[in-house]
């Protein structure tokens, strides 16, 4: 049986190269122009070519975003788009436009997927892009079990959905309270997050607060953990994680639980350490995750209305550069606040999670210290046991 694939956003090569490693079997990326995230970093054409040639030597996949809402002076910057980005190797374009579809089956080889922007949610709409020559749709967010199950019972298409991240207010992203609130449009890239904004909600002219704090549309995050074995049977062919604009930890920890969790699957029909897997994730978000319309409940529990409260998160110390077998020591670049005596789980791609307790630390200058306070300090730890380069530290949990 062919295993799912599990894809993984990437806001830059760093982050590209992690969840490659870490275990994402193909990754989603925004080029230099028409892709969802304006605000993003998003690749240059040579490093497109440079995720491509990385990805490949790995037997992994690179799907490039063009996805935003095409207004008229953008229509003749699609073609000339599409053709660099088929020279650059990628394996596929995601879009939601049809003049974009129509250019890139008509003047190009590059494999098509219809965004989840295309809020597709019937066996009809499925059917209308694989006759245009699509070969997936992301179906939109949502859409419930037994709908994504119909789908992929009528349809011969592959078909992806989100497991994990953050969810909008508008259906399937397709949002404009952010075009009226501050004159940047969602559906080209602008998105200012509106829904996550407090508000004073009126009645007749009064205003009305209900709870200790004011409204928000605000949505919990996703997460499919619990029913990643339902999505697997069902035939889904992609599970897909959310966050071009999340960290580099955010990244490694997702798609490394999703990974074991998605291999303990196939390997014994279950998964053992849900319990475990969820605390992890938990950890490295800022919003309480929840199912969202999967299992078809869909009520006050699955947004904040009020009282939301985001914390930044901090468990995340830093990234190994270098690991001497010989003499044991470990090049560490630090990402925040750590200090002697700390005890730290290291985390990585190729090894379970090793707990270890900094007791010696020495600087650039050769000279021990107590505490590593400076953004992305380079700094020498001795460490007993194997690691490796991209590994990762945290805060023992």
């Amino acid at each position: 049986m062919k295993k799912v694939e599990l894809l993984s956003p990437a806001g830059d090569l760093e982050r590209l190269k992690i969840a490659l490693m870490y275990g994402a079997d193909a990754v989603y990326i925004g080029g230099p122009m028409l892709s969802l995230r304006a605000n993003a970093i998003n690749f240059t054409f040579d490093e497109i070519k440079e995720a491509v040639k990385f990805a490949h030597s790995l037997h992994k996949k690179v799907y490039v975003t063009v996805n935003i809402i095409l207004h008229n002076e953008e229509l003749n910057l699609v073609n000339k788009y599409l053709k660099k980005l088929e020279r650059c190797g990628i394996d596929a374009v995601i879009v939601s436009d049809p003049v974009v579809i129509k250019e890139a089956l008509d003047n190009t080889k590059l494999e098509v997927h219809i965004s989840t922007q295309g809020s597709t949610s019937n066996i009809e709409s499925v059917k209308f892009w694989k006759n245009m020559g699509a070969t997936r749709v992301v179906l939109a967010r949502e859409c419930t079990k037994d709908e994504i199950k119909e789908i992929i019972d009528n349809v011969d298409i592959e078909i992806e959905t989100f497991i994990h991240g953050a969810m909008c207010a508008g259906y399937s992203g397709r949002c404009v309270m952010s075009n009226f609130l501050t004159n940047r449009d969602a559906n080209r890239g602008g998105c200012s997050q509106i829904c996550r904004w407090d508000f004073d909600l009126y009645s007749e002219n009064k205003k009305e607060i209900k709870g200790d704090k004011p409204f928000t549309f605000c949505s919990k995050d996703l997460s499919m953990l619990k029913y990643l074995g339902n999505m697997i049977d069902i035939g889904i062919t992609s599970l897909k994680i959310e966050g071009r604009m999340r960290s580099l930890y955010y990244i490694a920890t997702v798609v490394s639980i999703y990974r074991k969790a998605i291999d303990e699957y196939y390997e014994t029909g279950k998964i053992k350490n849900i319990d475990k897997y969820e605390k992890i994730l938990r950890r490295c978000a800022n919003r309480d995750s929840v199912p969202q319309f999967f299992n078809g409940v869909y009520d006050s529990t699955c947004s904040y209305y009020n009282g939301r409260v985001e914390v930044s998160n901090q468990d995340f110390l830093g990234i190994v550069l270098e690991y001497n077998k010989e003499t044991k020591i470990a090049t560490i670049e630090q990402r925040n606040y750590f200090k002697k005596g700390d005890i730290v789980e290291i985390f990585g791609p190729n090894h379970g999670t090793i707990t270890y307790k900094f007791n010696i630390i020495i600087d650039e200058d050769g000279k021990q210290i107590d505490i590593v306070r400076h953004p992305r300090q380079i700094v020498k730890i001795k460490i007993d046991e194997f690691v490796e380069n991209y590994d990762l530290i945290r805060i023992k949990s």
